[in-house]
Parts: structure tokens; C-alpha cells; sequence
């Protein structure tokens, strides 16, 4: 007879389904507007912290150098992205979304929020806030396991 779960066992395994299911959400999503996931990372990157050097937008999504040129490639092609010479160091490229970039990925974001919505709106507060600082803390731990993870 197999032996039961104990809670931590059954919170991982949740956690498990939760990210195959929301991993082919996002795919698919991403799909249907063209993009892949590294492809969207960058735009979600340059939405959130603005524009950023070749170099610092590698090191934010944790690859590298050479891979983030394809990435903006094919991003700066679809219009949504531009790349001009950094005004301070001759040496450096600066990367930032062009207005389509813009409200393409807020776009993006609309839909995540709709997303949100569906997911969580009926949950009491403290009950969502609950949850949302469990995650930080498994999000935090996973790191400490795996310290080249990043988000």
C-alpha cells in the first residue's frame, strides 16, 4: 500500500500541477500572439525596468550575451524593440521598447491582470496575502537550492 503524502509532499506535488498547467497557459498565450517565453521575458523586462544595455538585459534574464542578440533580433524586426548607442558609453548598446513594444506588452499585461481576476478575486485579502508571502518563501527557498535561478 503506497504510503500518503504528508503536507509538504502534497503542497509540492500542487505546486508541480500548478506550474505544468500555468507553463502551457503561458506558452500557448505567447504562441498565439507570436512570442516565445525568452521573447516575452525581454519585453517584460524592458516594460518593468526600463530601457537597459545588451550586457544588463542578458544578465536580468540569465543568459547570455550572444543569446539575448537573437532575442532582440528578432524582437527589433517585429518593431518592438530599438537599439541605439548608449549616450554615455561609446562601447555599450541601449535597448528599449518603441511605442508598438509598449502597448504590445501592455497588452500583455492587461491580459495577466484579467488572469488575476478570474483566479483570485473572490479570496478574502488576508487569505491571498497568506498565500502570495507562502510563494515568496518557496520562491526563496528554490533559490537558495538552486542559486542560478532567477525569476
Amino acid at each position: 500500500m503506497p504510503e500518503r503524502p504528508g503536507p509538504a509532499r502534497a503542497s509540492l506535488d500542487r505546486l508541480f500541477e500548478l506550474t505544468e498547467v500555468l507553463g502551457a497557459l503561458m506558452q500557448r498565450g505567447m504562441a498565439d500572439r507570436g512570442l516565445t517565453l525568452a521573447r516575452a521575458g525581454v519585453l517584460w523586462a524592458l516594460f518593468h525596468d526600463g530601457p537597459m544595455t545588451q550586457r544588463a538585459l542578458a544578465a536580468a534574464r540569465g543568459v547570455t550575451p550572444r543569446n539575448v542578440t537573437g532575442l532582440l533580433d528578432a524582437l527589433q524586426e517585429e518593431g518592438l524593440v530599438a537599439r541605439e548607442a548608449h549616450p554615455t558609453d561609446r562601447r555599450a548598446t541601449l535597448v528599449s521598447l518603441t511605442p508598438k513594444g509598449r502597448e504590445f506588452t501592455a497588452g500583455l499585461r492587461g491580459g495577466r491582470d484579467e488572469l488575476a481576476a478570474l483566479l483570485f478575486a473572490d479570496l478574502p485579502p488576508e487569505r491571498l496575502d497568506t498565500f502570495a508571502a507562502t510563494l515568496v518563501l518557496a520562491i526563496e527557498r528554490l533559490k537558495d537550492v538552486d542559486p542560478t535561478a532567477h525569476a
